[in-house]
């Protein structure tokens, strides 16, 4: 087992700290930090992105070749964790504890610790973990965000103005799958430069509000609707989410991917309800109209060439759901691109 002292002051320090251990160049771009490494110790990145308001995100998307064990002081930097798995899982516990708690796929964590303690992280060797956390400075957050603490339950309340560190503080909570989606949403913003920092910190503030949402819940017994859908059966379904969007012009139908994932029709419908909020026809409906638009726009495709290309038959039906969808239909979608191109020429 590999042991990483950290007694760094912040997420870039410990970031740092890792570094220094298990090797690998960090690149910078418009306050972006990714941590690449690829060597006999790891493969995968971690990256950090710091905010004025006391908040930082740490991504983990690596997978270790030995055995990982964090030892974080706490009495230099011990914010909140507000953490969720989407791939894998880890492991904690406080000093004083004798045995690790694992920290599940899709389920939401809060973890904070008293000063002048130690904090401990377990990453198992040979898992492809994707971490998502959130690490927030009490102080520095009441200051900037949190001035009406009526947002807060008493438990939170409490945490956030424990200014002096002085208790633990441990939730994992019920699965959470809106998370996963919006971490999704997180890790597919295309846009470079102070536009993409300025997407992912609105999208942090979202991720930190349904990891408090999902806390109220659950300290209130008003927890999630539950799900006859066993873990890896959500992770099935979501592979073939994605595998739809990524092909959107293959005949699908209901029966066919049910019989491929090994799974009843009732639950697949379930599966994509909980993740998607639509049935299996109105996702791939969906995804089918998306791409047509990006085609729309980026292509010098026509009506007929897109309707093709998404696995459509009949232009007219496009044409009345895709106005349905935008408000627009595709020829004036298609005359509006022209007339902006004119103007810009």
């Amino acid at each position: 087992m590999i042991t990483i002292n950290i007694t760094a002051k912040d997420t870039k320090g410990t970031v740092h700290q890792i570094q220094d251990t298990i090797g690998g160049t960090i690149t910078e771009n418009w306050g972006e930090y990714v941590l690449h490494v690829n060597n006999e110790i790891a493969f995968g990145t971690i990256s950090f992105i710091m905010f004025e308001w006391g908040g930082s995100l740490l991504e983990y998307n690596i997978t270790f070749f030995e055995d990982i064990k964090l030892v974080m002081d706490t009495s230099e930097f011990n914010p909140i964790h507000f953490t969720y798995t989407t791939e894998g899982h880890c492991f904690h516990k406080f000093e004083l504890e004798d045995k690790k708690r694992k920290l599940e796929q899709f389920q939401s964590v809060i973890i904070t610790s008293k000063d002048g303690g130690y904090n401990y992280g377990y990453f198992d060797k040979n898992v492809k973990i994707h971490i998502n956390v959130i690490q927030v400075s009490r102080v520095k957050f009441i200051k900037k965000r949190l001035n009406d603490a009526s947002v807060l339950n008493q438990k939170l309340y409490e945490v956030f103005h424990d200014q002096h560190h002085e208790r633990v503080f441990a939730y994992y909570g019920t699965y959470n799958l809106k998370l996963a989606n919006l971490i999704k949403q997180l890790n597919a913003i295309k846009q470079k430069g102070i536009i993409r920092i300025m997407m992912k910190e609105g999208i942090v503030y979202q991720i930190l509000s349904a990891h408090m949402v999902q806390h109220n819940r659950d300290v209130n017994k008003k927890k999630e609707p539950t799900t006859s859908l066993l873990k890896k059966e959500i992770k099935l379904v979501r592979k073939i989410a994605n595998k739809i969007s990524k092909n959107v012009s293959e005949d699908y139908n209901v029966e066919d991917i049910a019989n491929e994932l090994g799974i009843p029709q009732a639950k697949l419908q379930e599966g994509f309800k909980l993740l998607f909020s639509r049935t299996v026809i109105e996702y791939i409906r969906h995804v089918r109209l998306e791409k047509a638009r990006e085609l729309l726009n980026s292509t010098d495709y026509n009506i007929s060439q897109v309707v093709y290309s998404i696995g459509f038959s009949s232009r007219s039906y496009f044409s009345k759901i895709f106005k349905r969808k935008y408000g627009i239909s595709p020829s004036e979608f298609l005359k509006n691109k022209q007339e902006s191109k004119i103007k810009l020429s």
